[in-house]
């Protein structure tokens, strides 16, 4: 088991090994006897005792730990952060790398680039001192006969932070021989430190610049055989069952670069026997060559034969095995395989393992697990319908970090993903305003925005003392909204230049001819331009305070329901347009021949059905996108100009008689209350547009990261950070894939889950009942059947009688024939073009201020919202009275069931 006894033997005093020379620093004492307290030297043996982080780096820690153990680890030795500080150190490097990147911010990367340029010539054209390059001398010399081919590899004191990654963002070199070639590698790492993309992580992750710095390991570089990776878990299912090998022939680079699909095991961890085994097509391996590594096809007798046989493939499970016991959890371990003996390279722990799996062997997503919570899908789950890819749920969360006011109290989350799909935590939500002394508005306001909470259905308190919720919520919410002022201050221009910015995005994107300057994109561009975005919804969202939360309550109390309905619109007017509205608009135009077709797909060619969902393409990309949209208002009666021109008479009317119910003041503070809230509303509506904007170079951004790494549309199934990841070289993501694709399939087998969720919730044993309600799911207590009848909020003033439509998705939009009454479950902007040849509407999902409810009011179509029933309760043929003032549908006549 231990190979580094059988390697001492034959190369006795190597470093790597307890008895390995002991180069000095500055002191000139022998590392492995000096006492804690001198100063540390500039060259330490691979194993040495004090190899910690802060004195090797992570990597370099990694490995002392590992060679300590007795494990089979190449042999070297650490150039150590003390080195780079006393090559930092001289003529006043230090200083001007610091003055370099002082004030520097993340989202500015030609600042960034430049700044990495200043600070790499000070690396190029910097001479290493005597007393580091002597001792670094001292240890290659030792190696053999002072030319052993060696692997340089940098190891900084911050890459194994908890929740970061920074694979890949310094430099590694391979296949060197002699010391001019060995001190020009461990200088070159050490500029590495300081290239833009890592100067622009450590500032988005507040790690300060005096603090980092770099330490460099040099081993004997494996003339591997055969290499791979193992996971002492599998990966794809969370089971610690098995171990996981991926192997290749030659040198591991191919495997990481994604260029061969590797043999994949999995070997059982009690018996070490293979219980499992693909053997993959390997089409290309890097070998050693005398000026580094290069690619080469492999023989064709080898393309497709086993790299590892089961007693191989058993003995290096047993090494994995033996490195998990050593630090105690899953572990994430590179190998390689040369003369019959394996090495390791590195190990690092197994992060973001999938829990609670089922036995299928797919993901389980469900956050419902994780506490008494009362969750939601209401208002942002209209907007977000679809069951996520994992990059798109990403996403989302980094939409909502900058979104919210705040994204968790203590440990609660406030949105959560269950079954695939977006909930909000309303438990979460009401604690913050407890917090405020604002419960009495915020439950006043949860029909307005959320939608009715059934009676008995309660939201469920925090587990939390006053002082801790109090504490929790002021930590995010006062530099929100310090933050908040800033974007609403300047929020006209950044709405004016999202969509030209977004074009400064997508040619960036277009233009980045490899994996790492994609990656540049992303930290530079991309990550800043969702976040500047989501910033300015959240500014156009809280224009005016709360007048869009209130304004509904107010006007019904003074003009009653009807002519509510009617004051309420005037949204898209002349005045001001309303986003949700100008798809629908402009295609009228476009119709009437007033807009040419390319500035109509120019201006509303990013919004549809399933608009933040990244892995589905958008309209614009459809050249019969248009034409299809026409078609479909073909035997409206009228258009959405007719309908938009009728509701402004009607909305006259209503001032009239409000006009002769009003004191002069009155009226005149309930027309100001109005005027606010449309000024409101439509600043939501333009900034949640350039949202889905953003969320469509984020789709193109991670499609060119799959034709650059070869990996296509398997990164739809990736985390944003797992892609970063991929494009830095680490293809170690990638191996949950299939287990993604699965749960993604099973879930969106399943129909849409209910509106509110309490508890745990299991999607596949709802689907599976009968009985199964879509309003409320409450895991607590039993609750009352569903009504027979269906009702639900006043969307839409007016009453129409008609034939009932049921339709799953806008993709069955030509089921709908001229004036039948659409049924659905929720709307979007996706559903648009339907609605000026519907009669009336009726959601189960849905709030006075949901789309569906804002849309047909200002189109002048009756609308019921929120019933929570209707899909269930009606069939697509049966004859309905929608009455959109006291929010009810009566079935008049029922098909034969």
């Amino acid at each position: 088991m231990n190979a580094d006894s059988t390697d001492q033997a034959r190369h006795p005093g190597r470093p790597g090994h307890p008895q390995g020379p002991g180069q000095t620093g500055p002191d000139s004492a022998r590392p492995d006897t000096a006492h804690p307290e001198t100063p540390l030297p500039y060259v330490l043996p691979l194993d040495h005792p004090s190899a910690g982080i802060a004195e090797v780096g992570g990597k370099g820690a990694s490995l002392a730990r590992l060679a300590r153990a007795g494990l089979p680890v190449p042999p070297g030795f650490q150039v150590t952060t003390a080195a780079y500080r006393a090559f930092v150190g001289r003529d006043s490097r230090q200083d001007r790398i610091l003055a370099a990147v002082s004030g520097l911010r993340a989202d500015e990367p030609t600042r960034c680039e430049e700044a990495a340029r200043k600070i790499g010539r000070l690396f190029a054209e910097g001479a290493v001192p005597a007393e580091v390059s002597a001792p670094v001398e001292q240890a290659y010399a030792s190696l053999d006969d002072g030319n052993l081919p060696v692997a340089v590899r940098s190891s900084a004191t911050a890459e194994d932070l908890p929740g970061m990654s920074f694979a890949g963002q310094q430099d590694t070199y391979l296949n060197l021989r002699g010391r001019d070639a060995v001190l020009d590698a461990v200088r070159r790492c050490w500029a590495s430190l300081w290239t833009a993309r890592a100067i622009a992580y450590r500032i988005r992750h507040g790690i300060p610049a005096s603090d980092v710095a770099l330490a460099v390991v040099v081993q004997e570089l494996v003339t591997a055989d055969s290499a791979g990776v193992m996971f002492t878990v599998d990966p794809m299912t969370g089971d610690r069952a098995y171990v996981h090998v991926d192997a290749t022939w030659g040198l591991g680079e191919a495997l990481v670069g994604g260029q061969v699909t590797p043999d994949s095991l999995l070997v059982d961890r009690e018996t070490f026997a293979v219980a499992h085994r693909e053997t993959g097509d390997k089409s290309v391996r890097t070998v050693r060559t005398e000026q580094g590594t290069h690619e080469e096809p492999v023989p064709p007798h080898l393309r497709n034969a086993p790299v590892l046989d089961d007693r191989q493939a058993g003995e290096l499970a047993r090494i994995g095995v033996d490195v998990e016991e050593l630090y105690g959890c899953p572990m994430d371990v590179e190998w390689a395989r040369h003369d019959g003996q394996f090495f390791l390279v590195q190990a690092r722990p197994v992060t973001g393992l999938p829990t609670g799996l089922p036995a299928t062997g797919t993901e389980e997503w469900n956050d419902s697990l994780r506490g008494d919570y009362l969750w939601t899908s209401g208002n942002l789950g209209e907007a977000i319908p679809d069951v996520m890819t994992p990059c798109t749920w990403s996403l989302i969360n980094i939409f909502m970090a900058d979104t919210m006011a705040l994204s968790a109290v203590g440990e609660h989350r406030l949105s959560g993903n269950i079954g695939g799909r977006f909930y909000l935590n309303l438990s979460v939500a009401a604690a913050a305003a407890q917090a405020f002394g604002m419960s009495k508005l915020f439950y006043s306001s949860i029909p307005e925005i959320f939608g009715r909470i059934p009676d008995g259905v309660t939201i469920p308190a925090l587990p939390l003392s006053r002082w801790r919720l109090v504490a929790s919520v002021l930590g995010e919410v006062v530099p929100f909204y310090r933050r908040l002022r800033t974007y609403q201050k300047n929020f006209p221009a950044l709405v004016a230049d999202a969509p030209a910015r977004f074009e400064r995005v997508r040619a960036a994107i277009a233009a980045a001819d490899t994996t790492s300057a994609l990656a540049r994109v992303w930290a530079g561009e991309g990550e800043p331009y969702l976040r500047d975005t989501s910033r300015m919804l959240a500014a156009g969202s809280r224009m005016d305070g709360n007048a869009l939360a209130t304004i509904g309550r107010r006007v019904r109390k003074v003009a009653g329901e009807g002519d509510a309905n009617a004051l309420l619109t005037g949204l898209h007017t002349a005045d001001g347009e309303l986003a949700s509205l100008g798809p629908l608009v402009g295609l009228a135009r476009v119709r009437r021949g007033q807009l040419d077709r390319d500035t109509y797909v120019h201006q509303w060619g990013h919004r549809g059905p399933h608009e933040f969902e990244v892995s589905v393409p958008r309209p614009a990309e459809d050249p019969g996108w248009v034409d299809r949209e026409l078609a479909a208002m073909d035997g409206a009666h009228e258009d959405a100009t007719d309908l938009l021109a009728r509701q402004q008479q009607a909305r006259e009317a209503a001032w009239e008689r409000t006009r002769a119910r009003l004191r002069p003041r009155e009226l005149s503070a309930l027309r100001r209350h109005v005027d606010r809230a449309a000024h409101a509303a439509r600043a939501r509506e333009a900034a949640r547009s350039e949202v889905i904007r953003a969320f469509w170079a984020m789709r193109i951004l991670v499609r060119r990261a799959g034709e650059l790494t070869g990996h296509g549309d398997d990164l739809f199934f990736c985390a944003i950070e797992e892609i970063v990841r991929i494009l830095d070289g680490d293809d170690a993501p990638l191996a949950r894939v299939p287990a993604r694709r699965a749960a993604y399939d099973r879930y969106r087998a399943l129909p849409v889950y209910p509106t509110l969720i309490r508890g745990a919730f299991d999607p596949v044993r709802w689907a599976a009942d009968p009985n199964r309600r879509l309003d409320v799911y409450d895991a607590t207590a039993e609750h009352a059947p569903v009504a027979e009848t269906v009702t639900g909020f006043a969307g839409a003033a007016g009453v129409v009688e008609g034939v009932a439509r049921v339709i799953a998705s806008p993709e069955d939009g030509a089921q709908l024939r001229p004036g039948e009454i659409l049924v659905t479950s929720v709307t979007n902007i996706g559903w648009t073009p339907l609605f000026p040849r519907a009669a009336a509407v009726v959601t189960d999902i849905g709030a006075p201020l949901s789309h569906a409810a804002i849309v047909a009011r200002e189109l002048g179509i009756p609308a019921v919202v929120g019933t929570g029933n209707a899909t269930v309760r009606l069939r697509s043929g049966d004859r309905i009275r929608v009455d959109g003032e006291r929010g009810t549908v009566d079935l008049l006549e029922a098909l034969p069931r």
